[in-house]
């Protein structure tokens, strides 16, 4: 599916005798340019139809070679795509045409600092595999977006990525203390390490989390690792819409934090069913899924507050349990929302949040969006955190239902804005949601973008076309 009208930014392609040159900098076995084998690496997770062809993809091995990828792209003008595990969902690694793909997948090395509390980590390493390490040793990565089995730590750093616990514990910048980074001219750069506090300098750490690959290419994080918490309790209940479902979040997160509060609408309930029968009321207008992580008996006065929260708001069911296998079938029910929804069709995602005291509103805005473009909208939401995905599904080969799908997409957005909220919490700009990055930030705060983008990346070769432009 395309996610933008507009052609991904191409280049004119490097002479070969350029791509022969690199090729010399670099063992023979790490620079591919087999054209089935480069189409693999054309496209994210959201498969977006103006996706260059790269002239050529290094799998760097180590920072060592991603620096002699980047030089060399310095050099002679070619743009370079940094890509992690190609799970983004809104274009951030999408090739340029002529250009290069700078594939960090072989990069896994995780190195578990018990005494720091901190997981010192390749990017190509994946998030699941950073958390069965920390588990090793009695420590936790809290982090975990659905995709957290094949996203990759350097995609997460790129988009700081969030995910279903974020309510509680925050997202991935919350829990990076370092970062090497390989700067747009090929200097390899360290910012933090394994301290807790640091103030010395300016905060150029968070600068590059969240950048997607626009500022550097980061070679290796080191992470914040926190104790295991408690098994979690479980609640689970059903509504007859979703602004009743809305309505019980914003109560809840008036009085607590839980560990994880999570809402699926009616068609994303039904998709999953069709997709995995798990067990879900296909009759419900909404499903909550909370989880309270807290000590002793606070647990079950945390589970208490949700239940009478919701019991308040109209659930016409409420199920709680202690049981961490039970549990854990609905949370995997939540994970599974995405392949589920893809199975009916082409899919646009967004990840639009607002403050939690307009969610019902922004639900009611995205409906109205569906009704008004016909086309089907299924929602799931970190709902604890505002943050919400609407999934719009769609015929590509239907130039009708194509175009009022691209209008779908620009409506929730300008809907997220138009109530103080933002584009994405989570997935990132990419290119998909570039044209409305303005209409969010402003120009003042567009220009100061701009400025930083091209004081570290002054010739523009660092990931062109994502987030914004230079000019």
């Amino acid at each position: 599916m395309s996610l933008t009208d507009d052609p991904v930014t191409a280049v004119p392609a490097p002479d070969p005798s350029l791509v022969a040159e690199l090729r010399s900098e670099l063992p023979d076995h790490v620079v591919l340019t087999d054209p089935d084998v480069v189409e693999g690496y054309r496209y994210d997770w959201s498969h977006d139809l103006a996706a260059g062809r790269p002239v050529a993809v290094v799998r760097a091995e180590d920072a060592e070679q991603v620096q002699a990828a980047v030089r060399w792209a310095a050099r002679h003008g070619v743009p370079v795509v940094p890509r992690g595990a190609g799970s983004g969902l809104s274009g951030g690694s999408t090739a340029v045409e002529g250009g290069l793909v700078l594939s960090l997948e072989r990069m896994r090395a995780i190195d578990i600092d018990t005494d720091c509390q901190v997981a010192v980590v390749e990017p190509g390493a994946l998030n699941r595999e950073v958390k069965l390490a920390a588990a090793e040793h009695g420590l936790w990565y809290p982090p975990d977006p659905s995709s957290y089995e094949i996203c990759s730590i350097g995609g997460n750093v790129a988009t700081n990525a969030g995910g279903l616990c974020c309510v509680k514990y925050g997202v991935t910048t919350d829990y990076v203390l370092g970062l090497d980074v390989v700067l747009a001219d090929g200097r390899l750069v360290t910012l933090g390490g394994r301290r807790i506090k640091d103030v010395a300098g300016l905060s150029l750490l968070k600068l590059f989390v969240g950048s997607e690959g626009t500022l550097g290419v980061v070679t290796r994080a080191t992470l914040r690792l926190v104790p295991t918490p408690p098994v979690a309790s479980t609640l689970v209940a059903t509504f007859a819409d979703v602004d009743a479902a809305a309505r019980a979040v914003v109560a809840i997160r008036r009085t607590l934090r839980p560990s994880m509060l999570e809402l699926m609408d009616r068609a994303s309930i039904n998709a999953v069913e069709d997709h995995r029968s798990m067990g879900l009321d296909r009759t419900a207008g909404a499903l909550l899924v909370a989880q309270s992580d807290a000590p002793g008996a606070a647990r079950a006065e945390e589970v208490a507050v949700v239940e009478a929260a919701c019991t308040a708001a109209g659930a016409t069911e409420v199920f709680s349990t202690d049981d961490p296998d039970e549990g854990e079938l609905f949370v995997e029910a939540r994970r599974v929302a995405f392949p589920a929804i893809q199975a009916r069709g082409d899919l646009m995602l967004e990840d639009v949040g607002v403050p939690v005291p307009r969610l019902p509103e922004l639900l009611a805005l995205i409906a109205d969006v569906a009704a008004r473009h016909a086309v089907e909208i299924p929602v799931v939401a970190h709902a604890g955190d505002g943050n919400t995905h609407p999934i719009i599904v769609f015929d590509a080969a239907d130039a009708d239902s194509s175009a009022r799908a691209q209008a779908a997409f620009a409506d929730v957005m300008a809907a997220a804005i138009e109530l103080g909220g933002t584009i994405t919490g989570e997935h990132g700009v990419g290119r998909a949601k570039k044209a409305a990055l303005p209409d969010q930030l402003g120009d003042d705060v567009m220009d100061l973008n701009r400025r930083i983008k091209a004081a570290l990346d002054p010739d523009g070769i660092l990931n062109p076309g994502a987030v914004l432009d230079l000019g």
